[in-house]
C-alpha cells in the first residue's frame, strides 16, 4: 500500500524554518506499532496520520518515541496537507477527531486558524531545584492538565541563551517544560518561549502549538489582552498569533510544504 506523504514546515512562511511535521493520508487503519514505526522512520518531532470517517477526519500524532494527546503544529500541517491534496479549500473549516476531543482548523487568507482547548495555568508545587535544571533563575512557575510545566524567566535573552540540563529535566514528573519571558520594548511580539520534551524523545521542539494553549491564558492574565503575538526562540524559530476566547485558544499561523512523496 502506498501512503501519500507531505513534509510541512508549520508556523512559518519560509521553508526550512518553523516546525517540520510529516502528514500521512491513510485509506484504512494501521496497527499502532506500524504508525509508531513510520514516525520513527520520519524522525521528526511529530508525524500526523489522517483517516476520513465521513463527518470529520480522524487525526493522530506520534513522536519518534510515542503517541501524544495534543499537537498544534502537526494539526496545522494536517490542514495544509488536506488543502494540498485537494481534500479541502480556502474558507473551509476542517473537523478533526483526536485524543483531545474535536478540534477545528479554518483555512483562510491569513493562514490557518486552529481552535484548541485552553489549558488554565495551575499552581506548581515541587521541591525540585528548577533553576539548576533549567540553568537560569525562575521568576514564576505553573503547570497544566497536559502535564506541561511553565517556567517564566526574567528576560528574552535568558530564554534565548538557555542551555538546560536535558538529563535532569527528563527525570522531572512532567511531560515537558515550557520556558517563557515577556518581550522587550520595541519587539514585534508580546512574549517568547522555548519548549523541551526529552521524555518524548524531543530535546527541543522548534515551535509548539500545544504549549500556547497554556502560554496564551498565562500571558493574557499578565498583559491584560486577549490577542497576543508569540515567538518561539528555537534555532529554526517560528511565529504565531494566539487569542483567548472563553475556554478556547485560537492559534493562527502559516505553513510551507517542503517535500512530497509516498511511503511504500
Amino acid at each position: 500500500m502506498a501512503i501519500p506523504l507531505l513534509q510541512i514546515d508549520a508556523f512559518t512562511q519560509q521553508p526550512y524554518r518553523g516546525n517540520p511535521a510529516a502528514v500521512c493520508l491513510l485509506t484504512e487503519p494501521l496497527p499502532d506499532t506500524q504508525l509508531q514505526a513510520i514516525a520513527a522512520e520520519m524522525n521528526l518531532s511529530e508525524t500526523a496520520f489522517l483517516l476520513t470517517d465521513q463527518t470529520a477526519w480522524q487525526l493522530r500524532w506520534f513522536t519518534p518515541a510515542c503517541e501524544v494527546d495534543l499537537c498544534g503544529h502537526a494539526t496545522l500541517a494536517a490542514a495544509q496537507a488536506l488543502q494540498e491534496w485537494g481534500r479541502a479549500q480556502r474558507g473551509q473549516t476542517l473537523r478533526f477527531h483526536t485524543r483531545s476531543g474535536l478540534l477545528q482548523a479554518k483555512l483562510s487568507d491569513r493562514g490557518i486558524e486552529l481552535d484548541f482547548p485552553l489549558q488554565p495555568p495551575q499552581g506548581l508545587e515541587t521541591s525540585l531545584d528548577l533553576a539548576a535544571g533549567i540553568g537560569a533563575p525562575v521568576v514564576a512557575s505553573r503547570t497544566s492538565e497536559l502535564g506541561y510545566w511553565l517556567l517564566e524567566l526574567a528576560s528574552v535573552e535568558q530564554v534565548r541563551t538557555l542551555q538546560p540540563d536535558q538529563a535532569a529535566i527528563a527525570q522531572w514528573p512532567c511531560q515537558a517544560v515550557v520556558v517563557t519571558a515577556a518581550a522587550q520594548a520595541g519587539d514585534d511580539c508580546d512574549f517568547v518561549s522555548r519548549f523541551f520534551a526529552p521524555r518524548f524523545g524531543i530535546p527541543e521542539d522548534p515551535v509548539t502549538g500545544s504549549a500556547h494553549c497554556l502560554l496564551a491564558p498565562y500571558w493574557q492574565a499578565k498583559l491584560g489582552r486577549d490577542r497576543l503575538q508569540a515567538r518561539q526562540l528555537s534555532a529554526r524559530g517560528g511565529e504565531l498569533e494566539v487569542e483567548v476566547v472563553g475556554d478556547r485558544v485560537f492559534l493562527r499561523g502559516y505553513a510551507v510544504t517542503v517535500l512530497r512523496g509516498e511511503l511504500q
